[in-house]
C-alpha cells in the first residue's frame, strides 16, 4: 500500500497535499502529514516511524477548505475497486483542488466569481485570461502596460494566478502568483490547444485571433486545468474578449476609495451592498461585474433602463417575477459540477427545482413585452430563457423527493421509473420482512426474548444472544463470534437469505448509480443552453433588483447623452441614504457644464460633508452607467470614459512609500490618464506635505485639469486660497458646505451652496472631538495671533506669506508651547 502511495505522491508537485483514501478516512503521510496537521489542528501520529494524520471522509470538505484557505492545493486519491482480502485496493487521483478551481458550493462565495487567471507578456502587450471553473466563464483581454493589468486584476480578484516560470522577474510581484511551465504559454502550443478544445479551425470566431499574448495566457489555463489539476474542461464552451474600450475604466485605488464592492466597515456600506437586491447567486455575481465594469454604450444602457421602466410600470409583474426568482438556485455552478462528473443527485434536484420556475418567468416576460415594443434586448432575454420541457419531465419522473448526498447509497431513483430496480427493491424489502419474522419466530422457539438479528460488514447477518441466555441456545446455531456481553451465531437458513438480500441490495444500488449517470449525462448534453439560460436569468435578476430598489428609494431614470455635462437635482448618496441612522440625509444639486463649470472647488470644515458630496456624484454617475436608476429628483449625465477618485491619506509600508508619496502617485496616475470625458474626484490634494508646498501642488493640478485635460473635476480642499482660481479661469466655480455657528459651536447643514467658506472651523471641530477646554482656549489664542501676522496668497496664483520672524506669540501656559515663539 505504501509503495502505491509513494508512486502516486511522486507524480504530484511538491506543494500539493495528497488526501489518500483508506476506508473511512483520508490519510496523509511524511511531510504532507506534518504540514497538514498544523493547519488542520489534527493529531500527528506515527506508524513504523512514518508520520501520518487523517480526517474522516464524510467531513473532508471542511478540512479541504481550511487547507485551501491556508494557500495549499489538495489532490484527492479515491478507491476505485471493492476491497477484497489479500488484494491491494486500486486507487487513482480523482482531482486536484486549488483556490481557483474549487467546485464544492459549500466552499464558494455565492456572490462573487472564483477566478483562475493567467498572465503572459508578448512584446509590449500583456495578455490576461480568466476562467471561473465553477461556472464555465472563460475570458481574455490584453493591456498596454502593467498598471492597466493591475487595475483589471483588482476588479476581477482572482483566487489563483499562474505566470510563466521564465517571466518571474516581470510578474513575480503580483499577489498570489504561481510560476508554471513556460511551455504551456508558447503561443503556437496555446493556440493549438484552444482550437482543439473548442473544435474550431481558428479563434477568429471568438474575436481574439490577433491577441497573441491573451491566447498564450488562455492556453496555459487549459493546460494547467487539464494536465496539472486533472480537471475536466468540457463545460468551458466559449471564449469571450473583455473590451476595455466599451467600459468605464476605474483604477484600483479609485475602486477602493469609492467602496464599490467592499468597504472597511463591511459589505452593507459598499455600493454593491446598497444596490444588491438580487434573488439568485447568479444575479449577485452579475451585479458585481456590472459595478466593476460600467458601460459606455448608450444603446445598451438605454435598453437596460427600458426594462427597469417596464417593471416599474407593472408592479404586479415585478412582484411575480421576484417570487419566481426566489426559487431558482445556482444553475451556473450546478450544471458545471454535473458536467464535470462531480455533482450528485441533490444537484439534479436543485436543477429541477430551478427549471420548474422558468415557464412562469417566460409568461411574465411575454406580458412585459407590451411596454417594450421592438426591444432587441428584451427579445434576446426571451430567446435565451429556455424551459427544457423534456429534461424537466425526465428529472421529475426519475428523482426521488429526498435523494442522498452519496451517489452510491441508493435512494436516488423514484419507485416506478425502472421496472428492474423495482423488482430488486421488492426482493430486498421482502427479505428484510422475512428477517423480522424470523427474529420473532426464533424468540418463540428458543424462549430467548432478547434475541436479535443484526448486521455488520464483516459477518453479514447474525443472531445475537446475551451471555445470560447462552445456555438456551439450540444445537442448530453455529457460533461465529464471542463478545464481552454476548455471543453471535449464524444458521444456514439465515446465510441463504442474506445472499438474496445483499445481492438484491448491491444490484439495486448499482442499477440506481447507472441511472444517475444517465441523468447527469442528459444535463451535460444541454449545457450550452443551460449556460445561456443562467446568463439570462442573472441579467433579469439584476434588472428586477434595480427596479425594486428604484421603487423602494424613489430613484429616478437619468437622461444619458454624449455631452460633457453633468446635472443632478437633489442627488443623494446611494449608500448613506440607506445606512444613515442619526440624521436624515440632505440632498444636493450638481451642475457641471463643459464650458462654464467643469471644475468645481468645494471648501468647508471637516465633517461638514465635502467628501460625501463628491463621492456621491461619482457613485450616481457610475450607477447611471450600469443602466440603473439613480437617487436623485432629476439627472442628466454625459457619459464618462473613466472615473478617478483620490481621497484619504495613508502610507504604504510594504513598498516604503510615505503618505505624501502615495498621494502623489495616485495624482500622477490621474494626470497621465484622464481625458476630457473623464470624471475626476479629488479630496485634499497636497495636505501630506508642508502647507505652501501642498498648496502650490494643488493649485498647479487644478490648473492643469482645467486648462490641459479639461475633464469634469470636483475638488474638495481646505486651501481657501485655491478659490481665487475662479477669477482667472473661466470654467472654475466655487462652492462651499453650509454651516451655522451657535453659542461657540457649529451646526453642519450638509448643504452645498455657491461661494467660498469664510473660515475652516477647525477649532470647533476639535471641540466636537473632545479635546480638553484648556487646549481649545490656547488654540484660539494662537490662531488669533497667526491670523494677525499672516496674509493669504494673492489672487494671481503664487502663494506667499509675510515674514513673521520677529513676531512672537502670546506666552504659553505650558512650556511645550514655547515651540511657537
Amino acid at each position: 500500500m505504501m509503495a502505491q502511495y509513494l508512486t502516486m505522491r511522486r507524480s504530484l508537485p511538491d506543494d500539493v497535499l495528497l488526501f489518500y483514501r483508506l476506508g473511512d478516512f483520508y490519510e496523509m503521510f511524511f511531510e504532507d502529514a506534518k504540514n497538514a496537521s498544523s493547519i488542520l489542528n489534527v493529531a500527528l501520529t506515527k506508524r513504523n516511524d512514518i508520520p501520518m494524520c487523517g480526517v474522516p471522509h464524510h467531513a473532508a470538505q471542511g478540512y479541504i477548505a481550511k487547507l485551501i484557505q491556508g494557500g495549499m492545493r489538495v489532490a484527492i486519491a479515491e478507491q476505485t475497486s471493492t476491497p477484497e482480502p489479500g488484494k491491494i485496493v486500486e486507487r487513482e487521483i480523482a482531482q486536484i483542488i486549488s483556490a481557483g478551481t474549487v467546485d464544492d458550493m459549500s466552499l464558494l462565495d455565492d456572490t462573487r466569481h472564483n477566478y483562475l487567471a493567467a498572465v503572459y507578456q508578448a512584446g509590449k502587450s500583456i495578455g490576461l485570461a480568466c476562467a471561473d471553473h465553477s461556472t464555465g466563464e472563460f475570458t481574455v483581454a490584453e493591456f498596454p502596460n502593467k498598471d492597466a493589468l493591475k487595475d483589471a486584476l483588482q476588479r476581477l480578484a482572482p483566487k489563483e494566478l499562474i505566470i510563466p516560470d521564465d517571466q518571474i522577474n516581470t510578474f513575480g510581484h503580483l499577489p498570489g502568483c504561481l510560476p508554471y511551465d513556460g511551455y504551456a504559454f508558447i503561443t503556437d502550443q496555446a493556440r493549438y490547444a484552444l482550437c482543439d478544445h473548442f473544435k474550431v479551425q481558428s479563434l477568429r470566431g471568438f474575436g481574439c485571433d490577433d491577441l497573441t499574448a491573451a491566447i498564450s495566457a488562455a492556453g496555459a489555463i487549459l493546460h494547467y486545468l487539464s494536465f496539472q489539476l486533472r480537471r475536466s474542461c468540457d463545460h468551458l464552451r466559449t471564449l469571450s474578449v473583455r473590451q476595455d474600450g466599451g467600459h468605464v475604466l476605474i483604477d484600483a485605488s479609485s475602486q477602493r476609495n469609492l467602496d464599490l464592492v467592499d468597504s472597511p466597515t463591511g459589505r452593507p456600506h459598499s455600493l454593491l451592498g446598497a444596490l444588491d437586491r438580487t434573488a439568485t447567486p447568479m444575479g449577485a455575481r452579475k451585479l458585481r461585474d456590472w459595478i466593476l465594469h460600467p458601460l459606455r454604450d448608450l444603446t445598451a444602457l438605454n435598453a437596460r433602463q427600458e426594462v427597469i421602466a417596464a417593471f416599474l410600470a407593472e408592479p404586479f409583474l415585478l412582484g411575480q417575477c421576484r417570487e419566481s426568482l426566489k426559487g431558482i438556485r445556482d444553475i451556473e455552478r450546478t450544471t458545471s459540477r454535473l458536467s464535470q462528473n462531480s455533482g450528485n443527485a441533490r444537484d439534479l434536484l436543485s436543477l429541477l427545482t430551478s427549471l420548474l420556475k422558468i415557464p412562469d418567468l417566460q409568461s411574465h416576460l411575454v406580458a412585459l413585452a407590451e411596454h417594450l415594443p421592438g426591444s432587441d434586448f428584451h427579445a434576446e432575454l426571451e430567446s435565451k430563457l429556455h424551459s427544457f420541457p423534456e429534461l424537466t419531465e425526465l428529472l421529475k419522473k426519475a428523482l426521488s423527493d429526498e435523494p442522498p448526498a452519496n451517489t452510491r447509497d441508493g435512494g436516488i431513483i423514484r419507485d416506478g421509473f425502472n421496472a428492474e430496480l423495482d423488482e430488486l427493491r421488492s426482493a430486498s424489502s421482502s427479505g428484510k420482512q422475512w428477517l423480522a419474522e424470523l427474529q420473532e419466530s426464533e424468540r418463540k422457539r428458543t424462549g430467548i426474548d432478547t434475541l436479535k438479528i443484526k448486521f455488520n460488514n464483516v459477518f453479514g447477518y447474525f443472531l445475537e444472544v446475551t451471555k445470560a441466555k447462552v445456555d438456551m441456545v439450540p444445537d442448530d446455531y453455529q457460533r461465529k463470534q464471542t463478545m464481552a456481553n454476548a455471543e453471535r451465531y449464524i444458521t444456514p437458513e439465515l446465510k441463504e437469505m442474506e445472499n438474496k438480500i445483499l445481492g438484491a441490495d448491491e444490484r439495486a444500488k448499482q442499477l440506481e448509480y447507472e441511472e444517475f449517470i444517465k441523468l447527469r449525462q442528459a444535463v451535460a448534453d444541454e449545457i450550452d443552453q443551460l449556460q445561456q439560460c443562467a446568463d439570462a436569468l442573472a441579467t433579469l435578476d439584476v434588472l428586477i433588483g434595480l427596479a425594486e430598489l428604484a421603487q423602494l428609494h424613489q430613484h429616478t431614470r437619468p437622461q444619458l447623452d454624449e455631452s460633457r455635462d453633468l446635472e443632478i437635482t437633489n442627488g443623494r448618496h446611494p449608500v448613506l441614504e440607506q445606512t444613515l441612522v442619526d440624521e436624515k440625509f440632505v440632498p444636493n444639486d450638481t451642475e457641471m457644464d463643459a464650458n462654464s463649470s467643469r471644475v468645481i472647488l468645494i471648501t468647508g470644515p471637516n465633517m461638514a460633508g465635502k467628501s460625501t458630496y463628491i463621492r456621491q456624484v461619482a457613485l450616481i454617475t457610475l450607477m447611471a452607467q450600469i443602466g440603473a436608476y439613480v437617487p436623485a429628483e432629476k439627472a442628466r449625465i454625459g457619459l464618462v470614459d473613466r472615473i478617478f477618485c483620490r481621497v484619504g491619506a495613508s502610507d504604504d509600508l510594504t513598498s516604503g512609500q510615505s503618505t505624501f508619496m502615495v498621494e502623489m502617485n495616485e495624482t500622477s496616475l490621474i494626470i497621465n490618464n484622464a481625458t476630457a470625458n473623464s470624471l475626476v474626484i479629488l479630496d485634499e490634494i497636497g495636505r501630506g506635505t508642508a502647507t505652501f508646498d501642498g498648496l502650490s501642488i494643488a493649485w498647479s493640478v487644478a490648473e492643469h485639469l482645467h486648462d490641459a485635460i479639461q475633464s469634469r473635476t470636483l475638488f474638495a480642499t481646505h486651501y481657501h486660497e485655491l478659490t481665487d482660481l475662479s477669477r482667472s479661469k473661466e470654467a472654475v466655480e466655487n462652492y462651499n458646505v453650509a454651516v451655522r455657528e451657535w453659542n461657540d459651536d457649529i451646526i453642519f447643514l450638509r448643504k452645498i451652496l455657491p461661494g467660498t467658506a469664510d473660515k475652516s472651523y477647525g477649532i470647533q471641530v476639535a471641540r466636537l472631538a473632545g479635546l480638553p477646554p484648556a487646549i481649545i482656549d490656547r488654540a484660539k489664542d494662537i490662531l488669533s495671533h497667526l491670523e494677525m501676522n499672516s496674509t493669504r496668497p494673492e489672487a494671481k496664483g503664487k502663494p506667499k506669506a509675510k515674514n513673521t520672524k520677529n513676531k512672537s506669540l502670546p506666552e504659553a501656559d505650558s512650556p511645550q508651547m514655547d515651540l511657537f515663539s
